[in-house]
């Protein structure tokens, strides 16, 4: 895939993200190849880290910091040496931007996770977000913003092989124990979970065997995977991820929700874009179908992550999870 290609196939997924769509063409218009969609995004990135230094107002630091975190993520979505060094930077602009714009904000480490809480302490409930094969905390601020509007305290987070946390830990299949240990930290009565490609997976596992999950909703999650259909890169990708080839095709393996949904006692959205077909995926209308409280929305015209459908989707999930929550819509 040349750049133009890979930038197009890009385009809905870093808009939805929030980084503004006449910079990303700008910045992707000069690519001469893929490996040089890293170093272009992490110059985009070191831009805003210096206009937040040179910034009038503490305000318009932690704005420009927020805008950084953006485009390190971003960087790390191709091919590139430094990808985890863009990950570690991407990290600490928003931890930077937090500090500054939400001093009540606090970050919560643990065995296999790392993230930030925000939102108020009296809540009704607490969402954590769950990201994907290769997305992170940095890439769902939209979808944050929509549920602390609605009362809710969100716990972003990098799970093993995600984000931050990929390069020193791999994919772990049974994720519930992840999600366990983040839900012992965080102290919260009421948990949602909400989970986002891959991490639609992860969320609907975690659903069914941990069983202080109140509220879930997933976004293009898998159903099922099979090695043997999946694209090169995609299976590329699982590699970096899960620790090697064999340890790939291994946890791919155990991706399959059909003895899992039944046992999804809480009340379940899953959202999939009709535009959305990867060989080798299942998409998550069975997962609706088989579990017990599961409603199903399909956006015909939504591509992988819904970025370019966002009005027919979040308000819809948000409102999900405050309503299940107890939250106070906005």
């Amino acid at each position: 895939m040349n750049p133009t290609e890979f930038a197009a196939a890009q385009w809905t997924r870093a808009t939805g993200a929030g980084v503004d769509p006449h910079e990303y063409r700008r910045v992707t218009d000069g690519l001469i190849s893929i490996a040089d969609w890293g170093p272009a995004f992490r110059r985009t990135g070191h831009g805003y880290l210096k206009r937040a230094e040179e910034a009038a107002s503490a305000r318009s630091t932690g704005e420009y910091l927020l805008v950084a975190a953006r485009w390190f993520h971003l960087a790390t979505l191709a091919p590139y040496e430094e990808a985890r060094r863009a990950a570690v930077e991407a990290d600490h602009a928003l931890s930077g931007a937090l500090t500054i714009l939400e001093p009540g904000a606090r970050r919560v480490n643990g065995e296999g996770f790392t993230g930030w809480l925000r939102g108020p302490s009296d809540a009704p409930g607490t969402v954590i977000v769950v990201p994907g094969l290769d997305s992170a905390k940095e890439e769902f601020l939209d979808l944050v913003s929509a549920l602390l509007a609605r009362g809710l305290a969100v716990f972003a987070m990098d799970g093993p092989g995600q984000g931050v946390l990929a390069a020193t830990t791999t994919f772990v299949p049974d994720y519930e124990r992840i999600v366990g240990r983040a839900i012992d930290a965080l102290g919260a009565a009421r948990i949602g979970l909400v989970g986002l490609s891959l991490g639609g997976y992860f969320a609907a596992r975690a659903a069914a065997l941990e069983p202080r999950v109140a509220a879930v909703a997933t976004v293009s999650g898998p159903f099922r995977l099979d090695w043997e259909e999946l694209a090169q890169p995609v299976r590329d990708i699982m590699a970096q991820r899960a620790g090697g080839a064999d340890a790939a095709h291994a946890f791919v393996q155990q991706v399959d929700l059909a003895a899992l949904a039944p046992r999804i006692a809480a009340p379940l959205l899953v959202v999939d874009g009709g535009q959305d077909v990867i060989p080798g995926v299942t998409n998550g209308e069975p997962l609706a179908r088989l579990a017990p409280h599961g409603t199903y929305l399909s956006v015909p015209h939504g591509d992988h992550l819904l970025g370019n459908a966002r009005p027919d989707w979040l308000p819809r999930l948000s409102d999900h999870l405050a309503h299940t929550l107890g939250g106070r819509p906005a």
